[in-house]
């Protein structure tokens, strides 16, 4: 029975290392295929790759704030993956996205009344200066020089906050200098977490406690009793409208509830967390279906393709704020889902979006298996 029992714990513990192997050798392969993937000036993604149908994207200001959100991405990811710190082709592709991202930062414009794609760019672009500035922490200089562009970021979220609170990335309503457009779940929620990173990584950022209260209270109305968020303050007539329904908030749930709890709302259990955690693995398959799908939506509860990386990702960075004992569980269920899903050139991708799919699937991926180690 001893012999048995102890067979039996050396075959755990093997499963385990496996995994973390199998994990490694993913993430590696990913950051390969950054490095290929890299364009020439530094950044990641372009418009040459286009289809029957494609993502409204007024040019050039649409296409730049796309292709600069996935440099940001794409250089987090590197910094994350830690294979970036030995000199080599990883820190050669590292240090020329830091380089495209400092200098073309400061220049992502809103496209035009409508499409305020730019959004997305300032806050996952403060992320990556976040994850820079703490690689520099030898270089007073270059510190300073990313501080002044990531309160420059700031300063524009600041100026594109929807009217009623939050952040959207479309006004389709009267397109006035301060969108009128209705803000959405669950990218004022990426906006909040990328204002808490920053702000806890550089010193002396202005961060109006106003505008953060008002963000954090539109997603609080579209928050339903069940956690499942509406996709948009828009739709809060219709709260059982398909995509507003838990099926449909799978992967909105997950940067939601991890948002809120980052700002200190307890009302956010432990227990809320895990359970949504388990939903995205058992009910995976809403998410899933949607996956590779050309056009946005057309899934059951809504659900479009481009939901499903982002969503791990934000469940993957959840661990970090749970017990050690709850988010054990969930790592290797994680790491199971992403890993089978890598692509033969060691990409990861969920929407056909110009050529820009491949770089930010790659990064969310990549950056969701280090929290699964």
């Amino acid at each position: 029975m001893k012999a048995f029992l102890y067979s039996l714990v050396l075959f755990s513990l093997w499963g385990v290392v496996a995994a973390e192997e199998g994990v490694d050798r993913s993430i590696e392969r990913g950051v390969d295929y950054l490095v290929g993937a890299q364009n020439k000036d530094g950044t990641w993604g372009s418009a040459r790759q286009t289809k029957g149908l494609n993502i409204y994207a007024p040019v050039p200001s649409a296409h730049h704030s796309f292709r600069i959100a996935t440099t940001a991405l794409s250089v987090s990811a590197l910094i994350e993956s830690e294979l970036a710190d030995e000199p080599g082709e990883a820190a050669d592709a590292l240090a020329s996205g830091e380089a495209a991202l400092l200098k073309e930062l400061p220049k992502v414009r809103r496209a035009n009344g409508d499409a305020l794609y730019n959004v997305w760019t300032h806050a996952f672009g403060l992320q990556a200066l976040a994850l820079m500035h703490q690689r520099a922490s030898e270089d007073e200089e270059r510190q300073q020089q990313i501080a002044k562009i990531a309160q420059g970021q700031i300063d524009r979220l600041e100026r594109f906050e929807s009217i009623d609170g939050g952040w959207g990335y479309y006004d389709f309503n009267a397109q006035t200098a301060r969108p009128s457009g209705s803000s959405i779940s669950f990218t004022t929620a990426t906006v909040l977490v990328a204002f808490k990173e920053v702000r806890e990584q550089i010193d002396g950022l202005k961060i109006s406690e106003r505008i953060l209260q008002r963000a954090i209270d539109s997603i609080n109305r579209q928050r339903k009793a069940d956690l499942s968020y509406m996709y948009g303050e828009y739709l809060k007539s219709r709260p059982m409208y398909d995509i507003n329904r838990p099926g449909g908030s799978l992967a909105r749930t997950q940067a939601c509830n991890y948002a809120l709890r980052l700002w200190g709302d307890e009302s956010i259990a432990d227990a809320d967390i895990d359970e949504w955690l388990e939903r995205l693995v058992v009910r995976n398959g809403w998410l899933d279906i949607g996956r590779k799908r050309p056009i946005p939506h057309e899934a059951w509860f809504g659900v479009a393709g481009y939901f499903y990386y982002y969503g791990h990702y934000y469940a993957a960075k959840s661990f970090d704020i749970l017990p050690s004992d709850v988010a054990a569980p969930h790592r290797p269920e994680i790491a199971k889902l992403i890993t089978a899903k890598q692509e033969k050139d060691g990409s990861w991708w969920d929407y056909p979006f110009y050529s820009y799919h491949q770089p930010y699937g790659t990064a969310f991926a990549i950056m969701t298996l280090t929290r699964c180690r």
